[in-house]
């Protein structure tokens, strides 16, 4: 990865619909020289290329982050068992009071209870749950801020 990569990504974080015509003229290379950094970026994963969908606006209406308690020996097992579900969009296992935090999306506060119960709550080897559920978002970003990698 080099400087001209880090200016790529950091304007694809900024437009992600933008052209490689359009980077190349922001950036000052060729179209082929973009798509050839592209191809490899994201072949060599330093990048993915997704629709990040707005879960309000798709009638989604509890974002809740779960904190969980779970058995030493079953962490990853539990953590393998939320990353299957549809409904949980990250999981991350940590240091702390809690083993593993979630974050889920749900239709509703009713769906959201059934979610805890039925769902998470029956896991084999989660002792406890606290759920924090998402009042306002003032941020949101994925990955890192290029602007800030050093070489």
């Amino acid at each position: 990865m080099d400087q001209l990569d880090v200016r790529i990504i950091t304007h694809l974080q900024k437009d992600g619909t933008s052209t490689n015509a359009g980077i190349a003229r922001q950036v000052g290379v060729s179209e082929e020289t973009v798509r050839r950094r592209l191809k490899r970026l994201m072949s060599e994963e330093f990048i993915k290329v997704v629709a990040v969908p707005d879960a309000s606006r798709m009638g989604y209406e509890s974002q809740v982050i779960i904190g969980l308690q779970v058995d030493a020996d079953k962490v990853d097992a539990v953590g393998d068992q939320l990353a299957e579900m549809t409904e949980v969009t990250w999981v991350s296992v940590t240091t702390g009071s809690f083993d593993i935090f979630a974050w889920a999306t749900l239709k509703s506060s009713e769906v959201l209870s059934d979610f805890l119960r039925k769902r998470v709550g029956v896991i084999p080897g989660v002792r406890k749950m606290e759920t924090f559920i998402n009042l306002a978002s003032k941020k949101e970003e994925f990955g890192i801020n290029m602007e800030s990698v050093t070489l």
